[in-house]
């Protein structure tokens, strides 16, 4: 993706199942978790940037043993910086005392971070500051080991306000406006009611409080706890939790919209956003690992025992598209395929675009992580050719000479690497002029491999704002001399907000939305725009089931290809010589490439859940009133 475009974060839970002591004995080591832990979160690094954090509680500590550790960092690396701190502290701890080398019993006792429950998170902030108190994974603490809740999770809630507001009607004072800290809140009220309730029962039955606590442990329902909590949120969400006395938990959204995948032996239990982060670091096949259901969680008791429980009734499924087409790693089996069928599906477009002249386009990508569309858009091209080639063969006949023949058949699909990222440039210069001669070098091109002659066609894997095409690539690009620009977008025109993890909060920002604006302008039909902001206000005080998405109407005056059209023209300006067109993939064809992932909101305006349609509307009212605060 060209834009600089921040989404998502990633999870991480390791429970291991066996004593210490055995993976001392089989793998060399007690820290074996951790350095799995290690893995899974640098696999997942793709999902957040912004900071990382990690936390672990040891089972059967004694009281006043420390049992839970908790590390977080901001740092330039984080992943890296938060384990770097791990090793040290777990490094000095062996160098001070060399007799804990070989005794499992004291590492654990006496060392950090070593225990069986592990939580991981990589974070790409898009709700509070970008500091290490907004790092996950958070901890609830209470002197009562039940009562210690730790939480992380890949989610944004589009209801946080109506929450908050609930969490006060209980009588709770929280410590920050989020939506981490009020579901963690909002959970742990109901844990905090769940034990309460379970010591009254233990104490009519004759139980000390000593005596009652590993009782509690066995006695708590997670899934109650878990029904209870999120009766009422609204969002995309996989949230991880673990308790202090060792329970631990993922719970994914009921309409599947954020990804959840789990791995289960008589060793371990693992859980993480990404499947191909398990198989790789676990060394597992593709069927071992399963799918969280939607509205579904994976608890892990305290004893060992594990439960697939349905917390939430299920919607229609609208898992992520957007996690196919570009947030998740493309070393998944069935995301690999899938990028590929989207540019397959795109290819005719291309062809038509330019007059089906293969023998003077070249195709390349932009950026890397389109080149998976590009080797399916490449097989499309060279199907053709050969199409043509047998037909140049057979309407020739017998009147081909052998060098004609080899002619015909040496033609292929002229492929370059046209645009190389140098350099994450910092625009530090704050004057506009300035600025913008330094973003549009973030690209080199390669060249003297375009003629005049030529088509370049570029494809990447989205366009969001268009703002790198804009200053940067089509710039670049046009350096090259083409006769014409072709940029293929392999997904469909994104048109509206996302609420549910990905940071696209404004209409405004989106260049398909710019482009339906000035649309209207010129056809005169600008009168829908304040048409479109009463409709919205109006809404305002609705509930949420009874809210519709009237930002539809903004485009439905026009056809995709205008909108496309249009969007060309907004993102080049009278410097650029050649030609340029923009493709985008179309809505149906991105349901042919990835049929079980029909999660398009932000393509179509169709939002999985109530709460969606009014994020749509209060992001197109604070557009129309130049308010640039977040939808939700």
């Amino acid at each position: 993706m060209s834009d600089a475009l921040k989404h998502e974060c990633g999870i991480a839970m390791i429970r291991l199942l066996k004593p210490l002591e055995y993976y001392k004995e089989k793998y060399g080591s007690a820290f074996y978790g951790v350095n799995k832990m290690y893995l899974m979160m640098e696999k997942q690094h793709n999902r957040g940037q912004d900071g990382a954090g990690f936390a672990s509680i040891k089972l059967d500590t004694k009281p006043g043993e420390r049992y839970i550790s908790r590390v977080r960092s901001v740092a330039q690396q984080p992943i890296q910086d938060i384990f770097a701190q791990i090793n040290d502290r777990i490094n000095n701890e062996l160098k001070a005392h060399p007799e804990y080398t070989n005794d499992v019993a004291a590492q654990k006792k006496n060392i950090p971070y070593i225990g069986e429950v592990l939580l991981g998170h990589v974070r790409y902030g898009t709700f509070g500051k970008n500091s290490v108190e907004s790092v996950h994974p958070f901890l609830r603490q209470n002197n009562w080991m039940h009562r210690n809740l730790i939480m992380a999770g890949n989610f944004n809630m589009t209801n946080v306000k109506e929450l908050f507001s609930n969490l006060i009607e209980l009588g709770q004072h929280p410590k920050e406006y989020t939506d981490t800290i009020t579901i963690m809140e909002k959970i742990g009220h109901f844990l905090d009611d769940a034990v309460s309730k379970i010591y009254r029962d233990l104490k009519k039955e004759g139980y000390n409080k000593q005596q009652a606590s590993p009782l509690i442990a066995e006695r708590l329902k997670v899934a109650k706890i878990l029904r209870r909590a999120a009766k009422n949120w609204d969002g995309g969400y996989a949230m991880a939790g673990l308790i202090g006395h060792g329970d631990a938990f993922v719970l994914r959204d009921p309409a599947g919209i954020r990804p959840a995948y789990y791995y289960q032996d008589d060793e371990i239990v693992v859980v993480a956003s990404e499947r191909p982060v398990i198989q790789t670091v676990f060394n597992v096949k593709m069927e071992d690992v399963k799918e969280l259901d939607p509205g579904q969680a994976i608890i892990t008791k305290k004893n060992g025992d594990i439960r697939l429980k349905q917390i939430l009734e299920p919607l229609e499924r609208k898992s992520c598209s957007f996690e196919r087409i570009y947030f998740s790693r493309g070393s998944d089996a069935e995301i690999y395929q899938e990028r590929k069928m989207l540019g397959k599906l795109v290819m005719p477009q291309v062809l038509k675009a330019i007059d089906e002249d293969t023998k003077n386009t070249v195709f390349s990508f932009i950026p890397n992580t389109a080149e998976t569309s590009f080797f399916g858009m490449i097989e499309t091209a060279e199907a053709f050719i050969n199409k043509t080639k047998t037909n140049a063969i057979l309407n020739g006949q017998r009147s081909l000479s052998a060098a004609k023949v080899t002619e015909i058949l040496s033609e292929r699909a002229r492929i370059e690497k046209i645009a190389i990222k140098d350099v994450k440039l910092r625009t530090f210069i704050t004057e506009d002029s300035s600025r913008d001669d330094l973003v549009a070098h973030v690209y080199d091109v390669t060249y003297g491999v375009i003629k005049p002659t030529d088509n370049l066609v570029i494809i990447d894997d989205s366009i969001v704002r268009g703002t790198t095409l804009k200053m940067s690539i089509l710039k670049m690009l046009d350096r090259l001399n083409p006769k014409k620009i072709i940029v293929v977008s392999s997904a469909p025109q994104i048109r509206y907000p996302d609420c549910y993890g990905i940071d696209m909060a404004n209409l405004e920002g989106l260049v398909a939305f710019r482009a339906a604006l000035a649309l209207l302008k010129e056809s005169n039909q600008f009168d829908i725009v304040k048409s479109v902001y009463e409709k919205c206000l109006k809404q305002t005080e609705l509930d949420d089931k009874h809210v519709q998405n009237f930002v539809k109407e903004i485009y439905s005056p026009f056809t995709a290809e205008q909108i496309s059209d249009k969007v060309a023209e907004l993102l080049s300006d009278e410097s650029i010589k050649a030609e340029v067109k923009i493709i985008f993939q179309s809505v149906e064809n991105l349901h042919k490439a990835c049929p079980d992932h029909k999660g398009d909101w932000y393509f179509t305006g169709n939002y999985p859940t109530d709460g969606g349609n009014r994020v749509v509307n209060r992001a197109f009212i604070n557009f129309y009133e130049g308010n640039k605060e977040r939808a939700y």
